[in-house]
This record gives C-alpha cells, sequence and structure tokens, in this order.
C-alpha cells in the first residue's frame, strides 16, 4: 500500500491485553506516519441481558440493580475506548475516530467493516484452544471468513 494514500484502518478494541497488543503492533507496523490514515477504533458491548424478574435465589432484581448494571457496562465501553486513544496519541497526520457498538462482536465488526469500506481490520487473537474457541466461537476466525477486506490478525506473544 502506498505511503501516502489516505487508508482507514479499522481495529476492534475490548477490555483484554489481546487487542490493546493488537493496536500498539498495528500503529507500529501498518499506520504510515507520513500518511493521512484513519484509525478507527471499535468497541462492541455485549448484547443486553435479559433479566428475569427472579434470579436464580429468588430474589428481585430492582430497577436500581439493572441500572447498575447498564451503567457499568457504559463505564467500561468509555474505559476501553479512551485507552485505545492514548495509545494513539503520539501520531502526528493519523485521525483517530471512534465507535461503540451493541450487539455479537462478530456481527457488528463485520457489519461496520462493509459500512465504513475500510481498507483493512485489526484484531487480536485471544489464543484459546480447541475445546474453547468451539464454544465461544472465535471472533478473529469469524471475521476473518465473513469480511470481504484483508483482515490482520495480531497474536500476543507468550511471555
Amino acid at each position: 500500500m502506498a505511503a501516502n494514500k489516505q487508508r482507514k484502518i479499522l481495529v476492534a478494541v475490548d477490555e483484554g491485553e489481546e487487542s490493546k497488543y493488537a493496536l500498539s503492533w498495528c500503529l507500529k507496523n501498518v499506520v504510515a506516519e507520513n500518511g493521512e490514515d484513519t484509525i478507527v477504533l471499535l468497541y462492541v458491548k455485549p448484547p443486553q441481558t435479559v433479566y428475569t424478574a427472579l434470579d436464580g435465589t429468588g430474589y428481585l432484581f430492582s430497577p436500581d440493580v439493572i441500572e447498575t448494571i447498564d451503567k457499568y457496562r457504559h463505564d467500561v465501553a468509555e474505559t476501553v475506548i479512551e485507552k485505545a486513544k492514548k495509545l494513539c496519541r503520539d501520531l502526528q497526520n493519523v485521525k483517530v475516530e471512534t465507535r461503540v457498538e451493541l450487539g455479537d462482536p462478530r456481527d457488528k465488526i463485520c457489519e461496520a467493516a462493509e459500512k465504513m469500506a475500510v481498507d483493512m481490520v485489526v484484531l487480536g487473537s485471544h489464543g484459546y484452544g480447541l475445546v474453547k474457541r468451539a464454544f465461544l466461537g472465535s471472533v478473529s476466525n469469524h471475521c476473518a471468513q465473513n469480511i470481504k477486506r484483508p483482515v490482520l490478525i495480531v497474536k500476543k506473544p507468550k511471555t
């Protein structure tokens, strides 16, 4: 890719060290200092949990408890985005945009990549084993299979 071409690079971020590492790696190895790249930081909040009137112990969830849970989820999203923005602050000609979506990360990352017509998607790999990946589903694998744009999966080295 030409260094002077304006590129839009979508980087999916979450609470994990893997996404922080992927963003750092992307900033060092992909983003052109002399180019005019735009980094889009995308955080996907998991879908709203449907709370039943009674939990397993028979206690009633009050509206205050549900509101507290929702506020916590909002605060986590803001914290993740702020930490990611701090990693980008030293870049000269790079624009940083942020987005927070609600839903399944696999679907939302794919949708955002297509809707925004990004040039590349960068994801961290959690490095789950075969069994865990079978149950949880690999976000990076799903995105690599379904996004019709280059997808870069960055694995954090084992320390």
